[in-house]
């Protein structure tokens, strides 16, 4: 018989392997936790369940702002009027007194949000020359209309069936089935308010005599759009699960959330110790995902090697997935923290069509932005645009306009009185004060207040993807 033989012993009690073994007093920034030779001790407990609660309040703050922000967006178009037969509109363009995550000042935006569990199945007849998308209830993508879309930019009739319809669909619709009952709607005509009142938002149920379109003007109402950042955040989160197919939920956001008392069918009713320790991790993870914001360490966010700008869909891809299929959650968080809605157009524009954004709250030293002070930006001769370009101040507490003095903090090519240099370049001016004489060319900051700016263009041209134009840093005066 072949001969086993006993394998030598290394050793390998606890004491001699620290890797694998428990000292009996461990410091974190949670408190001290004691254990007896590895088994924790009363105190242990408390502090190792009160920090995985606050970590886990955290993760889910982190991995929910688009549900939370869809939630608030409804919340604020429902509290001026907009329901789900309701355009709101911004005529003739958005000023700073609704809070919208950066709004822009020269699209003509309709908006509101759908309720097929209501309505039913339900029809949008987009407008034709538009950059139109909705997206459900946690921000993501379902559908692109007008330019982007099926329908080419020559307007099309969609319709939106409920989750789970199973009912006979009819032809002559573009087919849209979203996994949740509400979802946002956004409309933007490049040909102004004419071309948003060709829209239509109706019940099919009413298709063969389809209502009056009711709009209504919201660009100068005092709302808030925006989610909280405190433990409100996660009744906001709640709403959302308890209101929407459990289907709708993803596994592994369905068990963050679980892990802190939010399930569908269940009431959210957290004890005072959970309601501190996630109040807690709400303004924690406001304070990180600003840090990613504006100063984010991963070098995707920089369009260009030694600059500021900074592109907020770090892989060009709508739902923030790496070329190897991984999920950027930082770029999401980002993302869905200082803008709503997502769309492939926005993300990964082809030449011509779609749209682009670059941000900073830098200027060319690194410092941040200060309202006290003057800054330019300029942007070479050759705009790469097929449309519009535009460049606009928002406030970071907000995300949303910079409120001035003047309610439309922006520059763009849509202002017959912005000026352009004799080289061609056009100059945007910052601060305070106007410069004489480019009072057109100037955006008006606030002393004492930071801001951030955002650089769009509609129709990017070739230049901008090959980066053989790019826009020059801000420049403190």
């Amino acid at each position: 018989m072949p001969q086993v033989n006993d394998a030598p012993s290394p050793g390998t009690s606890a004491g001699t392997l620290p890797s694998i073994s428990m000292p009996d007093r461990l410091d974190t920034v949670f408190g001290a936790m004691d254990f007896f030779d590895g088994l924790p001790l009363p105190d242990a407990v408390g502090h190792g369940y009160d920090a995985l609660d606050l970590l886990r309040g955290i993760e889910v703050f982190l991995n929910c702002v688009p549900g939370a922000s869809m939630v608030a967006m409804r919340r604020g178009l429902h509290a001026i009027g907009v329901d789900s037969r309701t355009i709101g509109c911004l005529s003739p363009r958005c000023s700073s007194a609704p809070l919208i995550l950066t709004a822009n000042t020269e699209t003509t935006y309709g908006m509101t949000c759908l309720a097929l569990d209501q309505d039913g199945p339900t029809v949008i007849e987009a407008p034709g020359n538009s950059l139109c998308f909705v997206n459900d209830l946690w921000q993501r993508h379902v559908a692109d209309m007008g330019i982007a879309g099926p329908d080419k930019g020559a307007g099309g009739k969609y319709l939106f069936l409920p989750p789970g319809h199973q009912g006979d669909v009819p032809e002559g619709y573009f087919v849209v089935r979203p996994a949740t009952f509400s979802s946002w709607v956004l409309l933007r005509a490049l040909n102004g308010m004419e071309g948003l009142l060709q829209s239509r938002i109706y019940p099919l149920s009413e298709a063969a005599d389809p209502p009056e379109q009711r709009f209504l003007n919201f660009a100068e109402s005092e709302f808030n759009t925006i989610h909280a950042n405190d433990f409100t955040f996660f009744e906001e989160i709640d709403t959302l699960v308890q209101g929407e197919p459990p289907q709708a939920l993803d596994p592994e956001r369905a068990g963050q959330l679980a892990a802190i008392g939010i399930v569908p069918g269940k009431p959210f009713r957290p004890d005072d110790r959970m309601r501190s320790i996630l109040d807690t991790a709400a303004r924690i993870a406001s304070g990180i995902v600003r840090t990613l914001c504006f100063k984010p360490r991963d070098p995707g966010f920089f369009v260009y090697s030694g600059s500021s700008w900074k592109n907020p869909w770090p892989s060009h891809n709508h739902e923030f997935l790496s070329p190897e299929g991984a999920r950027l959650l930082d770029a999401r968080a980002v993302y869905h923290y200082f803008a709503a809605g997502t769309s492939p157009a926005m993300a990964a524009a082809a030449v011509g069509a779609g749209s682009q954004y670059v941000y900073t709250a830098e200027d060319s030293t690194g410092a941040l932005l200060e309202g006290g002070r003057g800054y330019t930006l300029t942007l070479p001769a050759g705009i790469p645009v097929k449309n519009f370009w535009s460049v606009t101040a928002y406030d970071p507490q907000t995300r949303s306009l910079l409120r001035t003095e003047d309610p439309h903090p922006s520059v763009n090519s849509l202002s017959e009185d912005v000026r352009a240099e004799d080289g061609g370049e056009t100059v945007v001016h910052f601060g305070p004060t106007a410069p004489q004489g480019r009072e057109a060319n100037w955006i008006r900051t606030v002393p004492g207040k930071g801001w951030f700016v955002v650089l769009r263009l509609y129709g990017p041209l070739e230049s901008w993807f090959d980066q053989s134009w790019r826009p020059g840093e801000i420049e403190p005066v």
